[in-house]
């Protein structure tokens, strides 16, 4: 029997209230993320998603004053994620109620810490997250600070080195796909689940039921991430639910009617 596919909204955390933006700019407010992390749960999401993007260090205690308030109200797991450095930070998030954490750019540029962190928490505490753009070469490569800073490296190849230093799932980003609604990455999707053993979370591009299908039929994804098309109400999850299982894809259905 396989795994049943995930469904998983995106809160992108400004200044303690969430945002949704184009291709990684042109913000826009979105609602109180505690009162929608609360009616997320109740819709039927499998789990939610947490990023702090401007993460400044002055802001990472009212980040984590915001995920006790989250975890009050959810009975799903849930990652966070932004401007985690240090096996420290990750303590205090977890203690404060999440169950994963999200690393990026640190992972990159202290590739060990994948390591320190799978050590002493459990790969499946550790999510890296990949922003990934396309280059003239046809090749998928990986971006940095809200992606804004080139690497040279290559996906595939980072996600394999993530994976065999401990990452316990990848959350991929594609940059060209992220707020058009236009589809996801599902070439590159598939590339990275048949490439890694962990289970694959697409992003980027999500803008109808039918997307979600491809990416779980055609990309491989075990996961879908999605966050303006659930928080202005295009999709609804319990119709979005509705529609995958009438489609043939497995997923967690207990409480649908």
């Amino acid at each position: 029997m396989s795994l049943a596919k995930r469904i998983i909204p995106c809160l992108d955390i400004k200044d303690g209230q969430t945002v949704k933006g184009i291709r990684f700019e042109q913000l826009r407010h979105a609602g109180d993320p505690v009162v929608l992390a609360e009616a997320y749960a109740r819709q039927g999401a499998d789990e939610l998603v947490l990023l702090d993007i401007t993460a400044t260090q002055e802001g990472r205690g009212a980040f984590v004053g915001l995920v006790q308030r989250v975890a009050a109200v959810l009975d799903i797991p849930f990652t966070v994620g932004g401007g985690i450095r240090s096996v420290q930070q990750v303590e205090c998030l977890l203690q404060a109620g999440a169950d994963k954490v999200s690393i990026n750019s640190a992972a990159v540029r202290q590739p060990d810490m994948i390591n320190a962190l799978a050590a002493a928490f459990g790969s499946q505490c550790v999510v890296l997250a990949i922003d990934a753009c396309p280059h003239d070469d046809s090749a998928w490569y990986v971006y940095l600070n809200g992606g804004r800073m080139a690497t040279g490296r290559r996906v595939e190849e980072w996600a394999a080195e993530a994976v065999d230093r401990g990452a316990g799932e990848i959350l991929l980003t594609s940059m060209a796909h992220d707020g058009t609604k236009a589809g996801f990455a599902l070439e590159l999707t598939a590339r990275i689940a048949q490439a890694v053993p962990v289970p694959v979370i697409a992003s980027g591009g999500g803008g109808s039921m039918a997307h979600f299908a491809a990416v779980f039929a055609e990309g491989h994804a075990d996961a879908a991430l999605a966050a303006s098309v659930f928080h202005f109400g295009e999709i609804k999850i319990p119709a979005l639910k509705h529609y995958l299982l009438d489609h043939g894809i497995c997923i967690r259905s207990d409480y649908l009617s």
